[in-house]
């Protein structure tokens, strides 16, 4: 049971024109009122309306700003608390006077995540849910904020509720048999256990393989330029951001330093890293560049191999692209310029090499064959994005295989002829390891972990 009652902004703190600020617990309307003064107190308003009215300092009677008071009882609100949401004028300080009153009045400042957090230990949501609206307000995409929501409305917890109550039946039926061997109940035998965990191996290992997109979609798919100087890198990332990031000269070693930008191909968040051209130099602040761009290689998810459609792949491209393959990172070969070259000759190299991508930035030539190429390689594990389960937290991911690990000892046992009392271990385990995702299992030092990723307010 929770006490007290907290207080916090909403809104992202600052100059806007309008602030929301929350007040949450079960003293919530009568804080209100201390400091509320509208056609009726707080506490005869009728739930889920909202009010016109001031907000007066209680000590000196001067009125602080015009406001619109929202009022929701309990449970129907988003903490399953008595809710008071205040709109007040932007502006830090109208925003800090309030929350002082408030404090002043009874309240007591919202710790990150609180509100989220006391929807989860009320039993609004589950953890995965809880994480899942930080994913929503950090989404870069609409597509990343679909998946997000699609979690938030419970698509993790239901699948993971159906797998655990299939292992929790199966559980409870050897235990009947292992405790109770006198009642006339069904017997489970060792088959019937390894038969269900397969099924369910299955579904797990279903949603484990997922997760490599839905990391993609939440964090981002990191794709590095790498080319040697004067191919057209720096043309390429300011095309793709549709801004003038990098600088274009026809000076090789232009590009000194590493320069990232996000953009979004058909919903995938990309992080593209425009990187210094490789090659072999004198100039120590070059070389520089030249290491990090090495570097950015190893890092990135997917690579962009630029060269010159007039040379082919010289010398310094072939050791580029070894570079590339030595990290074992998969890569598009990219020949610019393409628009200089005559078009028999084009359709020759196209054919020649049609895993190859020939474009021209200057006449915007096969920027989209570029663009698909980096959608493919992102989904190509992924059978309908719009509707399938996926997993996007790491946290998620390692738990999942916890559980898979123990059911493969379920199904190992099953074909090797373990009693039952160790089958019966092995089950506990692997539900306490789903359970850890939805919050079932609660570990606080987890709890904490999540929460204090929010921020104040939400």
């Amino acid at each position: 049971m929770i006490n007290d009652t907290i207080a916090g902004i909403s809104t992202a703190v600052g100059n806007s024109g309008i602030t929301v600020i929350r007040l949450s617990g079960p003293q919530a309307f009568l804080i209100a009122d201390v400091i509320f003064k509208g056609k009726s107190t707080v506490q005869e308003q009728e739930s889920h309306t909202i009010q016109y009215g001031k907000i007066i300092s209680p000590k000196t009677g001067d009125i602080v700003d015009e406001v619109l008071l929202t009022k929701m009882e309990s449970p129907r609100t988003y903490t399953r608390e008595d809710v008071v949401e205040i709109n007040s004028h932007g502006g830090y300080t109208i925003a800090r006077t309030l929350l002082n009153l408030l404090y002043e009045s009874g309240a007591r400042p919202a710790e990150p995540g609180e509100f989220t957090r006391r929807a989860f230990l009320n039993g609004r949501i589950d953890l995965s849910q809880a994480e899942a609206v930080m994913d929503i307000i950090q989404a870069r995409t609409q597509r990343v904020s679909k998946v997000a929501v699609k979690q938030l409305e419970g698509s993790v917890s239901k699948k993971l509720d159906d797998i655990r109550e299939r292992l929790i039946s199966l559980l409870s039926a050897i235990e009947v048999n292992l405790d109770y061997p006198e009642y006339d109940a069904e017997e489970v035998t060792l088959a019937q256990a390894g038969n269900t965990t397969k099924e369910i191996i299955g579904i797990l290992d279903e949603l484990i393989n997922s997760f490599s997109f839905g990391k993609l979609l939440r964090e981002g798919m990191e794709v590095v330029i790498a080319g040697r100087p004067n191919v057209g890198k720096s043309s390429l990332m300011n095309r793709l951001t549709r801004k003038n990031r990098s600088i274009v000269t026809d000076i090789p070693g232009t590009t000194r330093d590493i320069i990232e930008e996000y953009i979004n191909i058909k919903g995938i968040p990309v992080k593209l890293v425009d990187t210094a051209g490789v090659r072999e130099t004198s100039d120590k602040v070059e070389q520089q560049g030249v290491e990090r761009s090495v570097k950015a290689i190893s890092e990135a998810d997917f690579a962009i191999v630029m060269a010159d459609a007039h040379t082919l792949l010289t010398e310094e491209d072939e050791i580029i692209l070894k570079k590339v393959q030595e990290e074992g990172k998969p890569f598009v070969l990219c020949f610019n310029k393409v628009d200089l070259i005559k078009e028999e000759k084009r359709e020759r190299l196209k054919k020649n090499m049609p895993e190859a991508v020939f474009m021209s930035i200057t006449e915007d030539i096969g920027i989209e064959a570029l663009e698909e190429r980096i959608f493919k390689f992102a989904t190509e594990n992924i059978q309908d994005m719009d509707n399938q389960v996926l997993i996007t937290n790491t946290r998620h991911e390692n738990q999942l295989k916890k559980a898979k690990s123990y059911l493969e000892a379920v199904y190992t046992a099953s074909q090797t002829g373990m009693t039952l009392d160790m089958v019966a271990l092995d089950l506990k385990a692997a539900l306490e390891e789903l359970g850890k995702i939805t919050g079932h299992y609660a570990d606080e030092d987890v709890i904490n972990a999540i929460f204090s990723r929010f921020c104040i307010g939400k």
